[in-house]
């Protein structure tokens, strides 16, 4: 086979399906590729690429599906130029904003088998071994969460009759997989009722004497939530937010108050309880075991979303941070996030192995009544084999291997809170718990003064203040980006010790492996001088209050 850069499109349409390549013909496409990706992984350049949004705008501009087909050599040529440059280098210890990381190097032979394998996970008929592998992964993460007996497993694993969950295209579908079984346990089948998957929600409130069903979680929950409330027919307003404390926990005081308030209404019904195992924001965890002794004395369904914080299992050294995951009816978890997975796949797990029967669907052409078809219990349908991402790479690190990758992710957050607490010009506004640091840009005779003026209780004061700096964090977010040297992200926090205030912080996750000190140090020094900068602008409105 010719190199990429040889090939023209003198070839017939069918010819580019034949897949029976020889080890040179592989060697010959690898190597075009890497050659395409050096500049790409230049440590130390540009994260963002040098084009603005509107450039890129002008770049991606055709309105017109193209007639006739082009030589490979232009197209790929056109992937070079225009989109890898262009592309966001989430593979650099300097960006550090969002849940992305490098991936393990033996993750691009897996992504090549995938695609290559093609298998579709709805079918037996299309995906023969790929199936197996998936009711393994999905035992292996039930046995990690609820460790039930050997036995138990052993008896189910391969049981075609048993699910212990789904694998998910990501932590979306396994939220909304996890309210569709809370809302159909919430209005189960009764006398005159078929059930709400046949009859429709209205349906059943009204059967079950409802005006409204909600789920409770804590400002800080994921906004998937209110988008599966939306999916279900719940509703986004029926998604109670509750306060939290400073830790960024939901504030069982608080919920509890609002338990009350809700059955007091006899027409509300509460579907769901969430904890969350990794706040998006602030990385922080719930009071697991104590939601789900609510949960229990209600007897409502208690779901924590642990997308983020999920991963964290596998270590033996910090499990016990998450606590009372055991109790959970439900568990959502994702592997491109701390299993260090390529982009996407998520995970529901149900302590019952019951509850996928409520949402088990049959088809006469697939899923058929007593076939071993995976889309059985699946909201989706036709699915890839992303699943032996996560299995293979459970295999090559083990437990161990993951426990000092979340070792050395502890040791950076750790780090990266000692680097603000000591800088001058930045302060440290969150408690961490799962590698997120929240911080914003204050010059230090002005950190100082804040403190005076909250024992003072100048709260006026203060506020003026805190706005203006909300302002100018945000410009530096902004700035930050532009410059494109190092990258953290930007959120807007109720919880911090300013609070009720809304304090604008930027958001650094810290999990990249190849994270080195030095790294943190830079980039806290290159933003210090991208701040100091920007506060010439704003030194005299904020003296002048």
């Amino acid at each position: 086979m010719e190199k990429i850069s040889d090939r023209s499109m003198d070839k017939k349409p069918e010819e580019f399906f034949n897949l029976v390549y020889e080890e040179e013909n592989i060697k010959t496409w690898l190597s075009e590729l890497f050659k395409m990706l050096e500049r790409f992984f230049i440590p130390n350049s540009n994260l963002h690429g040098a084009l603005s949004l509107p450039e890129l705008t002008h770049i991606f501009n055709e309105i017109e599906i193209p007639k006739r087909g082009s030589a490979l050599k232009k197209v790929i040529g056109e992937v070079r130029e225009k989109i890898i440059p262009n592309s966001v280098k989430v593979w650099s210890p300097f960006y550090i904003g969002h849940m992305i990381s490098p991936i393990p190097n033996f993750m691009i032979i897996l992504d090549i088998l995938i695609s290559l394998l093609n298998q579709n996970q709805v079918k037996i008929e299309t995906a023969r071994a790929s199936s197996f592998v998936e009711r393994e992964l999905l035992a292996w993460f039930h046995r990690l969460i609820y460790e039930k007996d050997k036995t138990f497993y052993r008896k189910n694993i391969q049981n075609p009759e048993v699910s212990f969950g789904n694998i998910t295209s990501d932590g979306t579908i396994a939220n909304l997989t996890a309210f569709l079984v809370a809302r159909e346990k919430a209005f189960p089948k009764a006398q005159g009722f078929s059930g709400i998957r046949y009859m429709g929600y209205n349906e059943g409130l009204r059967h079950h004497g409802y005006r409204r069903g909600v789920i409770l979680v804590s400002k800080r929950g994921h906004y998937s939530i209110k988008k599966s409330a939306n999916i279900l027919g719940i509703g986004e307003k029926n998604v109670v937010s509750v306060g939290v404390d400073p830790k960024n926990r939901i504030d069982l005081k608080r919920l509890r108050r609002k338990i009350k308030e809700i059955q007091r209404d006899k027409e509300s019904k509460i579907i769901s309880i969430v904890g969350i195992a990794g706040t998006t924001e602030t990385g922080n965890i719930d009071n697991l075991e104590e939601l789900a002794t609510i949960s229990k004395d209600i007897g409502t369904h208690f779901h924590v979303d642990a997308c983020w914080g999920g991963g964290v299992l596998l270590s033996e050294e910090y499990k016990g941070k998450l606590m009372g995951i055991e109790l959970a009816d439900s568990v959502s978890l994702d592997a491109h996030k701390l299993l260090f997975c390529p982009m996407t796949m998520g995970m529901v797990l149900f302590r019952d192995e019951k509850d996928m029967n409520l949402i088990r669907q049959y088809a006469d052409y697939i899923i058929r009544p007593g076939s071993v078809d995976m889309g059985r219990f699946t909201l989706e349908g036709s699915r890839p084999f992303s699943c032996l991402r996560p299995w293979v790479s459970l295999k090559v690190f083990g437990r161990e291997g993951y426990g000092k990758i979340f070792k050395k992710a502890f040791e950076n957050t750790h780090t990266f809170k000692e680097i603000i607490n000591e800088s001058k010009n930045f302060e440290l506004l969150n408690m961490p718990e799962l590698f997120i640091v929240n911080y914003r840009f204050i010059p230090q005779y002005l950190k100082e003064n804040m403190q005076r003026w909250k024992k003072e209780r100048s709260r006026s004061k203060l506020r003026e203040i805190n706005n203006v700096l909300n302002e100018l964090n945000t410009i530096l977010h902004k700035d930050i980006r532009r410059d494109g040297f190092t990258f953290v992200s930007r959120t807007t926090l109720e919880s911090t010790s300013y609070r009720p205030q809304k304090i604008v912080v930027l958001r650094a996750i810290l999990i990249n492996p190849l994270i080195e000190d030095n790294v943190l140090k830079d980039i806290i020094e290159r933003q210090d001088r991208l701040g100091s900068e920007l506060f010439r602008n704003y030194r005299s409105k904020i003296e002048s209050i």
